[in-house]
């Protein structure tokens, strides 16, 4: 398992790979998605979050996932279509990944054993579940589904630079 959050390589909805160092310096807010669950209608939010701080430095970063009740069926393009669609989503998305068992994304074997669930656990255990990093790839907090994107706004806040 990789030893810092930079060290990773994703593929973005498009299919270009990037290094994960590309985002050295930035805040993230990491988060698997999916199109079709009760939690969707938080693109509205995580947009919201993105346009107003992205440019004191969050990147908000969407990896779909289909592992929860098959609620994001979709290929990359589909996905990323809903995603601009019906949200209005400019935040980058990434391609759909798994973040529980044998096939876990690298990325998502690192954040989990960085941030622990509820009770210690690793297991991701719903859709919308959201990795808080800072500039320096330390990942600081996990939030789960039920945390509106609104509500996290404070820790980002005292993460970016004015």
């Amino acid at each position: 398992m990789s030893s810092s959050i930079f060290e990773i390589e994703v593929k973005k909805i498009t299919g270009d790979v990037v290094a994960m160092e590309s985002f050295k310096g930035k805040v993230l807010l990491i988060v698997n998605t999916a199109s079709k669950c009760g939690f969707t209608p938080q693109f509205n939010g995580l947009e919201k979050l993105y346009e107003q701080y992205k440019d004191q430095g969050l990147e908000i970063l969407g990896f779909p996932c289909n592992q929860f009740l098959s609620q994001d069926p979709g290929d990359d393009a589909e996905i990323s279509s809903f995603c601009s669609l019906n949200y209005g989503v400019t935040f980058p998305m990434f391609s759909k990944v798994e973040v529980n068992g044998d096939n876990t994304h690298p990325l998502y074997q690192f954040l989990k054993s960085e941030a622990k669930g509820v009770l210690g656990t690793e297991k991701i255990k719903w859709n919308f579940t959201k990795f808080l990093v800072n500039a320096e790839g330390k990942v600081l907090k996990r939030y789960g589904p039920n945390v509106e994107p609104a509500k996290m706004e404070g820790d980002i806040r005292k993460l970016l630079v004015d």
